[in-house]
């Protein structure tokens, strides 16, 4: 069973501007990870990165969701030293912001097989990396299958 590591931004999609038809198909993409996940035919990960940018949101209906949609996540990862000096690696050997750094950091010290991400600068920054598991878009993962 694939172990799955989501970029908090495919927690969020489904509230970004439905008037673009790329930001549609990533809605209905995460939408089908998160089915999979509830079908225990995959495990996600929840770290407490995640945790973190779900406390600071802003807007409580975004909140309560990602909140929702955390009880889908198998396996859970605490903070630690080794992936705060991972999280600072990888930014030296490329040009992450220190929160995408801390998400990949989290993906590797979990053992995820695959990271899912919206974010298209933070996949290209990452595939700029020797990691052991493939980085892509939600779209690309429902559709490879």
């Amino acid at each position: 069973m694939n172990i799955i590591y989501l970029d908090y931004n495919c927690f969020q999609r489904s509230f970004d501007d439905p008037s673009q038809i790329k930001i549609q198909m990533e809605a209905l993409a995460c939408q089908e990870v998160f089915s999979r996940a509830e079908r225990r035919e995959i495990r996600l990960v929840w770290s407490f990165m995640h945790q973190d940018e779900t406390l600071l949101c802003p807007f409580p209906e975004r909140k309560i969701e990602v909140l929702r949609l955390a009880l889908l996540c198998q396996e859970r990862l605490g903070p630690s030293d080794d992936i705060y000096r991972l999280a600072k690696s990888l930014q030296s050997q490329t040009n992450l912001w220190a929160k995408d750094a801390i998400h990949l950091a989290c993906a590797i010290h979990s053992g995820a097989q695959l990271f899912l991400t919206c974010d298209d600068r933070l996949a290209k920054q990452a595939r700029r990396l020797t990691l052991a598991f493939a980085v892509m878009n939600p779209i690309e993962f429902i559709g490879g299958e």
